[in-house]
């Protein structure tokens, strides 16, 4: 199923993420931000357990910033994982 949120504290306006039935990362797109960065992020969780992928990515800063774009999709993943149950 096909996710969309906006992330808080970072360049990106938005991540859309898909996530199979098995809470399996199936693709990333991320409007703003980054883009050859988030591009290879969206290509090294493709097919990675969502869980697995909030393990990595959680709590990564951006320089001076509380967050990044990693740390965003970790939390927007925990959020999609809360709410859809998986």
């Amino acid at each position: 199923m096909k996710y969309s949120f906006r992330p808080q504290g970072v360049c990106a306006r938005e991540m859309q993420v898909d996530v199979n039935d098995q809470g399996i990362i199936e693709n990333l797109a991320v409007v703003g931000g980054c883009n050859g960065n988030l591009q290879g992020i969206g290509a090294l969780v493709k097919g990675m357990p969502a869980q697995e992928a909030i393990t990595r990515l959680k709590g990564i800063r951006c320089g001076a910033k509380p967050t990044s774009c990693p740390d965003q999709l970790a939390q927007g993943l925990e959020k999609i994982l809360t709410e859809s149950g998986k």
